[in-house]
C-alpha cells in the first residue's frame, strides 16, 4: 500500500469512527434528557399525571427517540425512579461522614431540601400505579429501608457514646425520624411555610439527643 493510499484509508476510518462516536454521544444525550425530564415530571405531576407526550416535549425528543431507548412509559419511569433513588441515597452520605454521631444526625436532618416542592420519593408513593407495580415500587422501598438502616446505625453509635437517649430501640427511632421528615414536608407545603419543616426536625432532635444540662 502506497503512503498516499494508506493516509486515505486512515482518514476514511477515522472519519467513520468519529461519526459513530458522535451518533453514540447524541443517543446517550437523548436518553439522559428523557430520564431527567421524566424525573422532573414525576416530581411535579406524579406518575399518573405524566404522559409520554409531556416527557417528549420536556426532553426535546421525538416519539421515535423515546421508543428507541425505552419500551414505553413504565420502562422510562423505572429508569427515572432508579436514578432518583440513587440521588436521594447519595444525599444521606453525611450519615457516614466525619463528626460525632449526633453531629452527623444533625447534618442529615438539617441539610438543605426543596421543602415546598416536597420529597421526590414521598411524592411517588402517593401514586397507586407506582405502589402497585413491583418494578416501580422496589427502588422507593430500598430508599426508605436504606435510610432507616443508616439512621439506626448512627443512633446506635450515639447511644454507645452517650449522645443519644438510651432505653429506646434505634430502629424504631430511625423509623420515627424518617416519618417526621416525610410528615414535615406535608405540613410545610400545606402552610406554604418552610419553617414548619424546620420546627419538626428540631423537635425530633430535641427528643433524641441527651440533655447535657441534666447530667
Amino acid at each position: 500500500m502506497t503512503g498516499s493510499l494508506y493516509l486515505l484509508v486512515c482518514t476514511v476510518v477515522t472519519s467513520y469512527s468519529q461519526r459513530v462516536n458522535d451518533r453514540s454521544q447524541r443517543a446517550n444525550d437523548t436518553r439522559s434528557r428523557l430520564i431527567e425530564s421524566t424525573q422532573e415530571l414525576l416530581w411535579e405531576r406524579g406518575y399518573t399525571g405524566t404522559s409520554p407526550k409531556a416527557i417528549q416535549e420536556r426532553a426535546g425528543a421525538g416519539q421515535g427517540s423515546m421508543y428507541h431507548h425505552f419500551t414505553g412509559k413504565a420502562d422510562l419511569a423505572r429508569a427515572a425512579i432508579n436514578r432518583t433513588a440513587e440521588e436521594v441515597t447519595f444525599s444521606r452520605s453525611c450519615l457516614d461522614g466525619p463528626g460525632s454521631p449526633l453531629e452527623r444526625l444533625r447534618a442529615y436532618l438539617r441539610q438543605e431540601r426543596p421543602v415546598l416542592r416536597g420529597c421526590r420519593v414521598g411524592r411517588l408513593v402517593q401514586d397507586r400505579e407506582v405502589v402497585g407495580d413491583p418494578g416501580l415500587r422496589q427502588p422507593l422501598d430500598d430508599v426508605f429501608t436504606g435510610a432507616i438502616d443508616a439512621l439506626a446505625a448512627v443512633l446506635r453509635e450515639g447511644q454507645e457514646m452517650g449522645e443519644v437517649r438510651t432505653g429506646v430501640d434505634p430502629e424504631q427511632v430511625a423509623t420515627m425520624l424518617l416519618s417526621v421528615i416525610q410528615g414535615a414536608y406535608v405540613v410545610a407545603r400545606a402552610h406554604g411555610d418552610e419553617t414548619r419543616f424546620t420546627a419538626a426536625v428540631e423537635g425530633a432532635l430535641a427528643l433524641v439527643a441527651v440533655d447535657r444540662q441534666s447530667l
